[in-house]
């Protein structure tokens, strides 16, 4: 193949849903959240494993996001909206059944007079100031908007993935003081929030990211695995170079390996001369620049000419790449491009 596969494990996704959903306790519903296509990773597949695996309640940033989940899942789980009910949205959130999760007045005054009596939820800015209804509207709003009904009232926590952070706190307590006595069902957290422990639980927890084993759920089965094929191999002698720039430079005799993937398949170009692949359990220095289409790695070690290496795996998980590139495992997985063979393993039903 001329191109990188991404091999997407999708039992060990829906086995990561089932020990959060478990970890959330007794009483507590467990939705998930797939914006972004799953993470990068292909929301109709995902979608219908979680699906399978128990999950009836998923997230997604944006009505178009919520129309590719409702495709694949077809009517019955609910969708819901993290940026709300935006202008020009009515249609597909009457039509697909949508749940929108309201962030401003003007969000709240186009759903509740264009939608009457359709689902909705409030999202409220606890203290991150990003999204949501801040504490002085939702004060003076609040006994309109309880008594519309809405589904779930939830925040976001901004540095769950902190457990001893002092926002933590903060916000539970901003959270209570905003939501109690409503008699509504409430979320406030994420994958970190459902390990800062059962304060943090209420009615329904939110997890994303360690769905396909990125922190802070260390504890999550790894569910990919992109490996890239090798388009050509050299000889290269001492002293000569590498790449552009010349920003590698052999000091022995070395085989280097051109591989098919580079930054517009969303390999960073800070992991040039710092990332290791992998053939089996044998690491191999990336080596030079990465560019576009192609990366350089040095295979002298290995016993044979690989057909691939994987770049991402269990020797190297997503997290540990992103240390590696200074970003974040989010954005190394929201970033793998469209040129990438996506397989699913799933044993059958």
């Amino acid at each position: 193949m001329a191109t990188g596969t991404l091999t997407i494990d999708l039992d060990a996704i829906a086995a990561n849903w089932r020990a959060l959903d478990r970890q959330s306790g007794a009483g507590v519903q467990t939705a998930a959240v797939v914006k972004a296509d799953a993470y990068g990773l292909g929301v109709t597949r995902v979608a219908r494993a979680l699906a399978n695996g128990g999950a009836r309640r998923f997230f997604v940033a944006a009505a178009e996001e919520g129309a590719a989940v409702r495709q694949a899942l077809g009517p019955g789980p609910q969708i819901a909206v993290l940026s709300g009910h935006m202008a020009g949205d009515t249609e597909m959130i009457h039509d697909l059944d949508l749940t929108p999760m309201l962030n401003s007045l003007e969000q709240i005054t186009r759903h509740l007079e264009s939608l009457p009596g359709h689902p909705f939820g409030v999202q409220l800015d606890t203290g991150m100031n990003r999204l949501g209804v801040e504490l002085l509207e939702w004060q003076a709003v609040a006994p309109i908007i309880v008594d519309a009904g809405p589904e779930l009232l939830m925040s976001h926590l901004a540095c769950a993935d902190e457990p001893d952070h002092a926002m933590n706190e903060m916000q539970l307590k901003v959270f209570h003081e905003m939501t109690d006595g409503t008699g509504l069902p409430r979320s406030l957290a994420a994958t970190g929030g459902i390990l800062l422990g059962a304060r943090y639980h209420f009615d329904l927890t939110r997890p994303g990211i360690g769905l396909f084993g990125g922190r802070p759920y260390e504890a999550a089965i790894p569910a990919l695995t992109l490996s890239l094929p090798v388009i050509q191999t050299r000889e290269v002698s001492p002293g000569e170079t590498v790449g552009y720039a010349s920003a590698w430079v052999a000091e022995r005799p070395s085989i280097i390996a051109t591989l098919a993937a580079g930054y517009a398949d969303g390999l960073p170009r800070t992991l040039s001369n710092r990332a290791q692949l992998w053939d089996g359990d044998i690491a191999c220095p990336l080596v030079g620049r990465v560019s576009m289409d192609m990366i350089t790695v040095d295979i002298t070690d290995l016993p044979e000419i690989p057909r691939e290496l994987d770049i991402l795996g269990p020797n190297q998980p997503v997290d540990v790449l992103a240390d590696i590139a200074g970003t974040i495992g989010y954005e190394l997985l929201t970033a793998l491009g469209p040129r990438y063979t996506r397989r699913y393993q799933e044993r059958p039903a």
